[in-house]
């Protein structure tokens, strides 16, 4: 004999369907439990059951006292890597911006950031791509808050050894840049970078700075950048909410 399905499976599926369909849209809010448990015929559990699912799987956000809303779909910002932090980019085009928010403004969305700077001794990943001791070294750690139309889209901190960028505009809690890149005007260049990519679930640190409904996968970008001797200038960790971005890269065949 088959086993039955649950019956809040089935009212899962029954909105689910009419979520793809566009039934009920981005943000809006869904009938009370008291009035999906009079439409469906179940108890007010077996409704809650069926929400819960539906958040779990990303496609519902719940507010304490105001109900279950259908989650907001966010425009994606697209990243060209290709060409992101090419000094022959900014060469060409004679820029001395930073080249995320130009290609954010490039798609025609309002690009922002919030930056905080301190010394501290780095993780001991960091510290490892960095080949520094991470008992004894120092880093410059730039944690940045990257918006896109006033939203928060992406954390992006990148680790310097402090003793290469002492007395730099690297020091600075601000916006900071320069023709080729600011390691560049400061004598450090990088010539080749060094890319990792790791796809999991935020924890709750992210979740918070980045402001993530449930369910909300994170991807995260590792660069790390060595100048024409092989030594490592700089660790980027760059976090990107899975709900909101494009990542575009072409790749020769030679």
């Amino acid at each position: 004999m088959a086993k039955q399905t649950p019956r809040y499976h089935a009212i899962a599926d029954d909105l689910r369907l009419q979520i793809e369909r566009g039934q009920l849209e981005p943000g809006q809010k869904l009938p009370t439990e008291e009035e999906l448990t009079m439409a469906y015929g179940v108890s007010r559990n077996t409704v809650r059951l069926a929400l819960g699912r539906l958040t779990d799987e990303g496609l519902l956000v719940s507010a304490q006292g105001r109900g279950s809303f259908v989650r907001e779909r966010y425009k994606q910002a697209v990243w060209n890597w290709t060409t992101m932090e090419s000094r022959s980019v900014h060469e060409v085009n004679h820029t001395a911006g930073d080249q995320w928010a130009s290609q954010i403004a490039g798609n025609g969305q309002e690009p922002r950031q919030e930056i905080r700077v301190s010394i501290r001794r780095p993780p001991e990943e960091v510290a490892r791509q960095l080949q520094l001791d991470p008992t004894t070294a120092l880093t410059v750690v730039r944690e940045r808050i990257r918006y896109v139309d006033h939203e928060p889209y992406a954390l992006a901190d990148s680790y310097f050894p402090e003793e290469l960028v002492r007395n730099t505009p690297l020091m600075l809690p601000e916006d900071v840049s320069a023709p080729g890149g600011v390691l560049a005007s400061a004598g450090l260049v990088q010539v080749r970078y060094s890319d990792e990519i790791t796809v999991r679930m935020p924890t709750r640190e992210e979740s918070e700075r980045l402001v993530l409904p449930a369910a909300t996968p994170v991807a995260v970008h590792r660069r790390t950048g060595y100048d024409k001797d092989d030594r490592p200038l700089r660790v980027m960790i760059t976090t990107l909410p899975g709900d909101r971005h494009v990542i575009r890269y072409d790749v020769s065949a030679d």
